[in-house]
């Protein structure tokens, strides 16, 4: 299957200058190349949901895209500098300006809800102690956690965990919010909760979201545009719409959840008969 251009933004945001351009794109770990020449564009104020089966690389995507791992070719373009050339402390200044939410919450159990929140800004910033604690009431009280300050992150569910570390992750007012499956090991209720914050973010403070996930109610409830990968490729990228009206059988199968089609259950390339008995493949 032929990818499809990937850049086309929605018309609205069209005029735009992208905050993230992703061009030719390439990562491989070993000889398993996991990304082969990705194109996409982040607009300000738009939530893009990234995703794709297990092995697509969606992952390591976002990855690239965060500067934790390093690309074997392309470039990414994060507020017109190339991410991709910068050193270590060049590109502790880029952080600065997006925020990440991960799967886990990643909060210090060592330190209070308060303290993780303001965490960003003692590291970061030179204000004084009475801002910072505005600051987090602040940020806290965007998530409907303002009463929890105090509190043990171990005293919490899951997804108020989720919920401080997005006050965490907009402490220091990021122009980019990458999120790592926002949704997992959430109940629907929570998961709603989630996906309602993540949109007020983007419409409220303009804020452009990079959403990496394969729960597909979410994905429909907060994406401005989506792009698919299979295979280390970009094969579609489009509204909401466009995606549920899909006719390509290989996104019906990944939007529905279909386990017959295109994308196979099992992926091994050996002859199975052939693993059994220790025998080579003929050439």
């Amino acid at each position: 299957m032929q990818p499809e251009t990937p850049i086309q933004a929605t018309p609205a945001a069209a005029a735009k200058k992208p905050v993230i351009r992703v061009r030719g794109l390439t990562k491989s770990f070993g000889d398993h190349q996991v990304l082969r020449g990705i194109d996409l564009d982040i607009l300000p104020g738009e939530t893009v949901v990234i995703m794709g089966g297990s092995g697509s690389g969606k992952s390591t995507l976002l990855r690239c895209m965060i500067g934790s791992i390093q690309p074997d070719g392309g470039s990414i373009f994060m507020f017109d500098q190339d991410i991709t050339e910068m050193t270590e402390e060049q590109f502790d200044e880029t952080r600065k300006r997006f925020g990440i939410l991960f799967q886990s919450g990643a909060l210090f159990n060592s330190m209070s809800v308060g303290d993780n929140v303001a965490l960003p800004l003692r590291r970061h910033t030179s204000l004084d102690e009475e801002i910072i604690q505005l600051q987090v009431k602040i940020k806290l009280e965007m998530v409907g956690l303002r009463d929890f300050a105090d509190l043990s992150p171990t005293m919490l569910s899951g997804g108020m965990k989720k919920r401080v570390a997005l006050a965490r992750a907009i402490a220091l007012d990021p122009k980019i919010i990458f999120y790592d499956e926002p949704s997992a090991g959430l109940d629907p209720i929570t998961s709603g909760v989630i996906d309602k914050l993540m949109r007020d973010l983007s419409r409220n403070l303009g804020v452009a979201s990079v959403v990496v996930t394969h729960e597909m109610d979410s994905a429909f409830a907060v994406a401005d545009r989506m792009a698919m990968l299979n295979e280390g490729q970009i094969i579609k990228v489009g509204t909401a719409a466009e995606f549920r009206e899909t006719d390509d059988p290989l996104i019906r199968q990944f939007v529905t959840g279909a386990p017959d089609g295109p994308i196979p259950l099992r992926r091994s390339k050996t002859d199975y008969i052939q693993d059994i008995l220790g025998l080579e493949e003929e050439s």
